[in-house]
Order: structure tokens, then sequence, then C-alpha cells
């Protein structure tokens, strides 16, 4: 694997305007307008529906996570360490902190024998807001535990000491860690190894970037569970989903709301990757901006547009998701202000 330098990057998210989007509307004015680019990939590997750049060449951040947990499920981790389910929904979250969540990272890193000091994940505020204001009331100093990637961090040093490989710089881009995860986001997302490019995630280890048709592919393979680790990863989410988020957040809400129908996964700067294993499909979007609110909007709108041409006599949780289908703007006194509006169709193939 190769690091590349930052400056190798430029170019590869090319602004500009694609007819989906999600606009921030205030008053009778459109106030802000977040433009995306999402794909549809079916198990087959047969696009299905995009909408912008579906090869849009951008980092897959968090939502990459099952696919780093994957090889450790290959490799025979699960039955060296006596993993459960649970455990590894939490490897494949973003978590909140809440003692649920620190619990089961305290049973990972108990199975594999490891010490808490041995994540070089750090520690940092809860992803919900509830929790991180429970923390400063409380005065509560972050430590890795806390970590929405803690899971993810046990994951990797856990599949160090099944090899035999060293545990120290698991997270570095030329750990032996990092270069066996590599070759399996290859041969999922179907893009060659050495077109992979590779940087620092925020929470310490590498970051992967490919085309987003990549990134949706996978998804298809895990929804579909076409081999027995997948399908192993993807139940466990489903059967977990307050581990792969928490309280409140939309991954979460999303998998609960439609159980056995849909895989979710966030990732920073605004991309969302999800898998519907009844409809065969696998999905990725990105805000190109960025913007967080707006990735949880995006999904819900793709999902019914999907759902409704796909399934249309299927069913879909529309009082569990009103929160993100129709999303309001309030000030600080709680009065509605504005709200969020996703414009735009899916180009069904």
């Amino acid at each position: 694997m190769e690091n590349y330098p930052s400056m190798a990057l430029s170019g590869y998210l090319r602004p500009y305007m694609s007819e989906f989007r999600i606009v921030a509307v205030r008053g009778s004015l459109d106030e802000s307008v977040h433009h995306l680019s999402a794909v549809v990939v079916g198990a087959d590997g047969r696009r299905v529906a995009h909408t912008g750049d579906p090869e849009l060449f951008t980092f897959w951040r968090s939502a990459s996570k099952p696919f780093q947990l994957l090889p450790l499920v290959e490799d025979g981790g699960v039955g060296r360490f006596g993993l459960d389910d649970e455990m590894l929904a939490l490897a494949c979250g973003s978590h909140n902190a809440e003692p649920a969540h620190r619990a089961v990272g305290a049973r990972w890193l108990a199975a594999v024998g490891l010490e808490e000091s041995q994540l070089s994940c750090g520690g940092h505020p809860s992803l919900w807001a509830a929790q991180a204001e429970t923390m400063v009331r409380e005065g509560v100093v972050p430590t890795p535990l806390w970590s929405n990637c803690s899971g993810k961090h046990a994951g990797l040093l856990a599949l160090a000491k099944l090899h035999g490989w060293p545990t120290e710089g698991y997270e570095a881009i030329e750990h032996p860690v990092q270069n066996r995860v590599a070759k399996a986001v290859a041969e999922y997302t179907q893009v060659p190894q050495d077109q992979l490019v590779w940087a620092v995630d925020g929470c310490t280890a590498a970051a992967v970037a490919l085309p987003l048709s990549g990134m949706a592919t996978a998804y298809a393979a895990l929804g579909a569970g076409v081999t027995p680790a997948l399908a192993h990863i993807r139940d466990a989410m489903m059967a977990y989903p307050l581990m792969v988020a928490g309280s409140e957040r939309i991954d979460t809400v999303l998998m609960r709301a439609w159980p056995g129908r849909v895989v979710a996964k966030i990732g920073a700067e605004g991309v969302f990757s999800a898998a519907l294993p009844t409809l065969g499909v696998g999905l990725t979007l990105k805000i190109h901006d960025g913007d967080m609110r707006c990735a949880g909007y995006a999904l819900i709108a793709l999902l019914e547009q999907i759902t409704a041409h796909l399934d249309p006599a299927g069913d879909w949780p529309i009082d569990d998701l009103i929160r993100w289908q129709s999303p309001l703007i309030r000030n600080t006194r709680g009065v509605v202000t504005g709200l969020f509006q996703a414009r735009g169709t899916l180009h069904f193939a």
C-alpha cells in the first residue's frame, strides 16, 4: 500500500451542479443547496440507478467499517477469540459511547487480551448530543473506549494478534493489518488494489478512497451475503442496530424500523452506504460539500425512490422516519423556521 500525499487528491472531487440535491428552505427562499452523487448497484455488479457522478472518487470513511472487520471474520478470528455478534456490530459502528457501547467495547478488549491504552483512536465527546451533555455535566474525560471507532480499532488489533503481527502501529497504512484490509476492500469493491488511494482517517487509522460505484458494489455483496463471512457481518449489524450507531441516530433508527430489509452505515463528510438484502442492491451516496445532516436526509429520499421503483407493493416505515423524511429547521426557542427538501430523481437503468 502506498500513502499518497494530500496534493495527489486534487481534482478527484470535481464540484458541479447535480440534479439531485437537498435544499434548506427558510421562509420563501432556498437558503442553501447541497448537491450529491449516488449510485445503486445490483449483486451481479450491474448498475441499477444513479444520480450525479456514479464514479465520483472520494473517501469511504466509516462506511467502510464492515470491510475493515471482514478479514478478521474470514481468517477465523470469531472462533479464535470467542467473539459474539454484538461485538461484531460494534466493530462496524460509529457509536454514541452510550453505556451499552462502552460495555461491549470492554468485552472486546477482554476477549482478545488487550488493554484500552493499545487502542490508537483516542477519546472524544459523544456523537449524540444528549450523551455529550452528560459527559460535560459529569466532568468525563473521554478515553479510547469512548471513541465512536473503538470497536473498529479492537477488531484491527485482534487481526494483528490473530496473525502474530505486531500490535504496535496497527493503524498505520504500511502495517500488515492495513495491507490485509486493502486486499479485502479491493476484492469486494472490484477496484484493483493499486488504484485505491489511502490517507489517514479522523481516528488515526488508514482511510481508503475509491469510486462510489465500488463502494455500492461492496454493499450489494454484503446485503446478498455472497460469502459466509459477509453474511455473518450483515446479520450481526441487523441484529444489533444499536451497536452500529445508537440512540436517535439514523443508521440505528432505520434498521430498527425496517428489520431485515436494510443495512446502513454512515461515514464522515457526507458519505452513506446501505444494502437492501431483499431487493438485491447496494448503494452509496456522497454529499458534495460534506454536510452530515443532509447525508441522512438524502439516504431516506433515495431509499424511498428505490423501493417505489423496485418494490412498489412493499412496505416503507414512514412514521418511524418522519424526522428524516420531512426534516424541520427550528430556532433556539424550538419554533419551526424552515425545512429541508429532497429534490430530484434517480435515473434507473
